[in-house]
């Protein structure tokens, strides 16, 4: 390779915006992040401004108006778009204040046990020996704990409520942190910019966080997104058996729950909330897998 070929395959330096605006064309040139990007910011804008858009109080309740079907049916009405629930509670509104909750429940536990698996496993990794011996135990033990038993049996004694929800969660979901980490910074602590670090005297906490944790973002991120997306179906699965969210919270789980009875004579009390869980997980797992592409260089992601 001659010195012109080494000059033009050289990325420019000096410019500040010139990894900016690579990843803002990767960002631009990948459709699955666009879609299910643009699709998570309007459930998240719906959950941010339902107080706004709800045309109703979704905790007011009209008994004369029971299982009003949505203005599609001829008995519809465009006074409440979706209709009204058993107890007449207009479901649009609860619908909006639903998205609340699931994507509150999907990001903290994200956060809680994104927080605990991803410092186990870059600790586990970077230092190895006993402590990677002592990590990789405790995340046996852990996968040897069916996660939806442990939250049942600990939500029943404990009492279902969001927050609690929200801990045990937290405290259950970090072990896929803990692995994908720990992999990722085995592989990222043999490379020549951490040894270069480590001979100029950087401090331990130094390496970890500004030269490991940063190679390993786009790993972070998928699995941070994996993990809200299975936290929220965790808790629709916990509200749906009446352990999770309690009533009159909007949970979509806790509607389909309480429309179960009614589902042979107003199917659209499921399909609802239903629809809208699907369509948020999807959302978030395609925006997920659209990121870690946006934010892996192609030569890694090739090799």
């Amino acid at each position: 390779m001659n010195t012109t070929t080494l000059a033009t395959s050289r990325p420019a330096v000096g410019n500040p915006m010139s990894k900016t605006s690579v990843l803002i064309r990767r960002v631009r040139r990948n459709k699955a992040l666009m879609f299910g990007g643009g699709l998570l910011l309007a459930m998240l804008f719906m959950a941010i401004f339902a107080p706004l858009l709800s045309p109703h109080d979704p905790y007011t309740q009209d008994l004369v108006n029971r299982t009003v079907p949505p203005f599609w049916y001829d008995k519809g009405s465009w006074l409440h778009p979706l209709g009204t629930d058993q107890l007449g509670r207009d479901y649009l509104s609860r619908l909006f204040y639903g998205a609340r909750i699931s994507l509150l429940i999907g990001v903290s536990v994200a956060l809680i046990s994104g927080v605990i698996g991803t410092t186990m496993g870059m600790l586990a990794g970077y230092f190895g020996g006993k402590t990677d011996m002592l990590v990789s135990f405790m995340i046996t033990t852990r996968l040897a704990m069916p996660v939806i038993l442990v939250a049942l049996a600990t939500v029943a004694i404990l009492g279902g409520s969001l927050w609690v929800i929200i801990a045990v969660l937290g405290l259950l979901k970090w072990d896929r942190f803990a692995v994908v980490m720990r992999s990722a910074t085995q592989q990222v602590r043999s490379l020549e910019y951490v040894s270069a670090a480590q001979a100029a005297g950087a401090s331990t906490t130094r390496i970890i966080l500004g030269e490991v944790l940063p190679n390993v973002v786009p790993h972070l991120i998928v699995i941070a997104t994996l993990e809200a997306a299975s936290a929220i179906l965790l808790e629709a699965s916990l509200s749906f058996l009446g352990l999770g969210v309690q009533p009159p919270l909007p949970s979509w789980g806790l509607m389909i729950s309480e429309a179960k009875a009614y589902m042979f004579f107003s199917f659209w009390l499921i399909a609802i909330p239903g629809s809208a869980l699907a369509l948020l997980i999807f959302a978030i797992n395609l925006a997920g897998d659209g990121l870690h592409e946006a934010l892996t260089p192609q030569d890694k992601a090739d090799a």
